[in-house]
């Protein structure tokens, strides 16, 4: 691209350069043919002009017939193209290239032709030139200089800029190589040198420290929901085992409905595992399924019809996306942990606010410590991890209720309730 924009820009230049020369010549032409056509006008005879010398300008004057009545000293010959002048108006004046031989020398020169009545009323041409071998000396000289100049200013333009694309790449090949180490040892720990510069290069390099970072963050969260799903996994499968090997041995003893409540909580943390599964892989409820309005008064009303211990309050009757299900999973599993923490009064209401729908689920319990209101939506966080256990939790509900949430575009926050109890308001959007 270089080389083709000096290219262009030396031809423009040559180019330039020959057509404003030739344009001086002809000026110059012109101002000889003015002053001989003015000695004419004055009446000045034939054998009287003042002629400038030849061969700087070689002059002619030229009756209608074509004869030559004056010329310059030396002058032997002119050969000139006709001039592109207009022949009806004596005041015009024409331009022509063409040569002249003065002396026993032919040069190329530029004529001017001047129409010019003299006082007895004889109109003649006067035709003057002016050499063109200077200035197509100097373009030459000019085109030459560009000729060996501009492959120099290339070479020179090439190497800066291979120059400074490696000094403005060497970070990135920094960056590519750490990537690459870090790929083939797997150790997300490492990150990748951040320029000093305050440049695209170092957003790139910050940018890829920060995705390390979460993605070291996400392994590290796979890895301990993995090993703490086999941690609650173990429980319920080995107290299957130990009452199927006790009914092996002493069918007497078989207590079915224990197995089948351990087979229930078996199946519902199953059920949970897959869903968390599912939401950290960025499941997401599909466009049919967020079309469909969920009617949150109907909701709120179906929940506490089946919980003796619920008291809905439904103030406003707002819509959210959905699916149904998502949205009656979260408020299912909050009612479940106000439920199991209460000592006698579940609060559920409903309004909207800002623009939002508002959930507020209030229980009269221990409530939960301000340390720990954001520690209770981890995944398998119990605080009460004996009465939890027993009572068939894994410590995954608010997990899932926040993950559902947050899927949805709301936000899920826990406080005080006025009773003391804990208070958890979930914010959805409302449908459009």
């Amino acid at each position: 691209m270089v080389a083709g924009a000096l290219i262009v820009a030396g031809l423009a230049v040559v180019l330039l350069l020959r057509a404003n020369l030739a344009g001086q010549a002809g000026l110059q032409a012109e101002v000889a043919a003015r002053e001989v056509a003015a000695q004419l006008a004055a009446g000045t005879s034939y054998d009287r002009l003042e002629l400038p010398d030849a061969e700087e300008h070689p002059v002619q004057v030229i009756d209608s017939r074509g004869r030559v009545r004056a010329a310059g000293d030396d002058l032997r010959a002119v050969h000139a193209a006709t001039p592109d002048g207009d022949d009806d108006d004596e005041r015009d004046i024409g331009h022509a290239t063409g040569t002249a031989t003065v002396d026993d020398g032919t040069g190329d020169y530029r004529f001017a032709y001047l129409r010019v009545s003299t006082p007895g009323g004889e109109t003649v041409t006067v035709r003057a030139g002016a050499g063109l071998s200077t200035s197509r000396e100097a373009v030459g000289t000019v085109a030459r200089a560009m000729l060996f100049g501009l492959p120099a200013l290339l070479a020179v333009v090439a190497a800066v800029t291979w120059l400074v694309t490696r000094r403005a790449l060497r970070p990135v090949e920094a960056i590519r190589a750490e990537m690459a180490a870090i790929t083939s040892s797997g150790d997300l720990a490492r990150r990748v040198p951040e320029p000093g510069s305050r440049d695209e290069v170092a957003d790139l390099a910050a940018t890829t420290n920060a995705t390390l970072a979460t993605l070291e963050e996400s392994v590290a969260r796979q890895r301990g929901f993995v090993a703490d799903a086999s941690h609650e996994l173990r429980s319920p499968i080995a107290s299957l085992r130990t009452q199927l090997e006790v009914a092996t041995a002493h069918p007497e003893l078989l207590d079915l409905p224990g197995l089948t409540d351990d087979v229930v909580r078996l199946q519902h943390l199953a059920a949970d595992l897959l869903l968390l599964a599912r939401l950290d892989a960025g499941d997401r409820p599909s466009p049919a399924e967020s079309g469909r309005p969920v009617e949150l008064a109907d909701l709120v009303r179906e929940e506490a019809a089946r919980r003796a211990t619920v008291t809905a309050e439904v103030t406003a009757e707002p819509r959210t996306p959905g699916p149904r299900g998502r949205v009656g999973r979260v408020l299912g599993n909050l009612l479940d942990n106000a439920e199991r923490h209460a000592a006698g009064v579940v609060l559920l209401t409903l309004t909207e606010r800002d623009g939002r729908a508002v959930l507020r689920v209030e229980d009269d319990g221990p409530g939960v410590p301000a340390a720990d209101r954001e520690r209770i939506f981890e995944r398998f966080v119990r605080l009460d991890d004996a009465r939890a256990r027993d009572e068939g939790g894994a410590g995954l509900g608010l997990a899932i209720a926040r993950d559902l949430v947050r899927a949805q575009g709301g936000t899920l926050a826990v406080g005080e309730a006025p009773e003391g109890g804990a208070l958890f308001e979930v914010r959805l959007p409302l449908f459009d």
